[in-house]
């Protein structure tokens, strides 16, 4: 019998951040480690990773990270953790594992401790045992992993739909999930993002035929912005295409290694000939595929916006087709976006999110996968609170009592001991990485709110030259502002500044002795005051203070 720990330290009451611990007498299994994208108010961050100091303290009892697909929510934060803790074996399947080793390479990382998993293929760790299995997703090789306990399996779903006609690498094996569920399910974490959804989410998840009337009535030049690894979107764009006498450019070293690797490895059927090179990026009858970076999205689109790429130019002869959906938070951005692009007089088309979902399960997929496990406890995951309170009655509606459905916070831990859920109150510390730049932890909230203030106020920069002998004033005080206030326009607020600043030198300085700690708190302080007074406003305030 075993004492199993359950927790997460993203995931939770958000979308992406996914990682999720199992701790089985000791022995640790972490399931996904993604980031989450940041949002119109975190100025100037990349993207946002879970606090793994857990992973770092415990690290000689962790027997691998175990990844359920290639998308940056699920394995987004690999390359950091493992710049960080380089010892620890990443898990994952054929096509996730070429993702991973992409990313590894370009950061100069090692790629020896990426582990290849088959699909239906136990892996025994001691007395557990991991079991991946198939499952239906927008990537290819998507599995979900059983951890085998003494006392019961637990079941991690990932993300999953039910779609009967998805086969070879997207087809999932409901006969090895319905074995499992005989075999005796302790606990299934499943996931929530799309749990307030009525029915399957086959077929709305289908695009292609809406892709092939896009690509009928619209002539000329047409730009696709799609994520890079949403490759079943892909394949059904590349279908359209097929029907028709286009070429295909792909913007980005990247995005088009991972469509031409996965077109010689049959995760994608396309012929590779009508893939040209940038240079047919002004063809007339050309389709341009364009993919978010990782951390950032829109970042190309921006790019092409702001008329930083050499190549690309968007014009009024365009069609510009958004065939992802929008990610929480960033609406204004995306909204910004649309408005530039129709402001040019191209042809503008976005997807509808609510008739052409995403291959998340709904309702009836998560209802479905409840029956085939049969588990003891349930334990919603991957969404926002509500998500998972909406995956929480779903599981009551077919008749599991509230006591065995577990509704929790990242870093609250869920007890069982001897296959008995134990209310211990046990919680783990968590906490946000804010990623800018290539540095792990590289910015702060303090940061953060350094910068919203100069975004939101701007800076007023006091400059003061002073006698190293008398301590007189030799030059200034001279006034700089930045983002606040259009100086010549306001000619007597700097007046009013400049002799605030002399007073309060004046009032700090005594016998050829000035303190400069108390004439800077002096001169924020006052020159704060007046400012807001004046204007309302709370520009940042710094203060430079020489002697020569």
């Amino acid at each position: 019998m075993s004492k199993i720990k359950i927790f997460s330290l993203g995931g939770l009451n958000e979308v992406g951040k996914n990682m999720y611990i199992v701790d089985v007498d000791n022995d640790v299994f972490v399931f996904d480690a993604g980031l989450k994208y940041a949002d119109d108010k975190m100025l100037g961050v990349d993207y946002i990773i879970p606090n793994y100091d857990y992973l770092k303290e415990n690290q000689d009892r962790i027997k691998g990270i175990f990844i359920t697909h290639g998308h940056e929510q699920q394995m987004g934060a690999v390359v950091d953790i493992i710049n960080d803790i380089p010892n620890l074996k990443i898990y994952g399947t054929k096509f996730t594992l070429e993702l991973l080793k992409e990313e590894f390479l370009q950061s100069g990382l090692n790629t020896d401790n990426l582990i290849e998993l088959k699909p239906h293929r136990k892996v025994n760790f001691g007395k557990n045992a991991i079991f991946p299995i198939s499952l239906t997703h927008a990537v290819p090789d998507t599995v979900g992993y059983v951890l085998y306990t003494l006392d019961g399996a637990i079941f991690y779903t990932g993300n999953f739909a039910f779609d009967p006609t998805m086969i070879g690498a997207y087809k999932t094996d409901i006969g090895k999930l319905a074995y499992v569920g005989k075999q005796g399910v302790l606990c299934l974490m499943s996931e929530s993002l799309y749990a307030d959804k009525k029915g399957f989410t086959s077929p709305n998840h289908r695009t292609g035929t809406y892709m092939q009337e896009i690509l009928n009535r619209n002539e000329g030049r047409i730009l696709f912005n799609i994520f890079e690894a949403q490759l079943y979107r892909i394949q059904e764009l590349f279908n359209a295409i097929e029907k028709t006498e286009r070429k295909v450019v792909i913007m980005g070293k990247r995005l088009e290694n991972i469509i031409v690797r996965a077109i010689e490895e049959g995760y994608v059927k396309f012929d590779k000939s009508r893939i040209v090179n940038i240079h047919h990026v002004n063809d007339e009858n050309v389709v341009v595929i364009i993919s978010d970076e990782r951390e950032k999205p829109f970042s190309n689109m921006k790019r092409i916006l702001n008329g930083y790429d050499k190549f690309i130019k968007i014009t009024q002869n365009d069609t510009v087709v958004f065939a992802t959906q929008v990610y929480d938070g960033m609406e204004k951005s995306a909204t910004a976006i649309f408005d530039r692009i129709a402001k040019l007089g191209s042809n503008l088309i976005i997807l509808s999110t609510n008739k052409y979902l995403s291959l998340h399960a709904s309702s009836e997929d998560l209802m479905l996968m409840l029956d085939l496990m049969q588990p003891k406890y349930y334990f919603p995951v991957i969404g926002e609170y509500r998500h998972q309170v909406s995956n929480s009655k779903l599981a009551k509606q077919i008749g599991m009592n509230d006591e065995n459905v577990l509704l929790k916070l990242n870093g609250q831990v869920v007890t069982f001991e001897n296959g008995v859920l134990v209310d211990t109150e046990e919680t783990i510390k968590i906490d946000d990485i804010l990623i800018d730049g290539k540095t792990v932890g590289d910015i702060s909230e303090v940061v953060l709110k350094d910068r919203e203030a100069l975004a939101d106020n701007g800076i007023v920069m006091v400059t003061v030259t002073l006698d190293k002998q008398t301590k007189q004033v030799l030059a200034g005080p001279e006034i700089l502002t930045r983002g606040f206030i259009y100086v010549k326009d306001n000619i007597d607020i700097i007046k009013e500044i400049q002799n605030i600043s002399l007073e309060v030198i004046k009032e700090n300085t005594k016998e050829h002795y000035i303190d400069f700690n108390k004439a800077k708190m002096g001169i924020r302080d006052k020159v704060g005051k007046y400012l807001y007074q004046a204007t309302e406003c709370k520009p940042m305030i710094l203060l430079v203070m020489q002697e020569v």
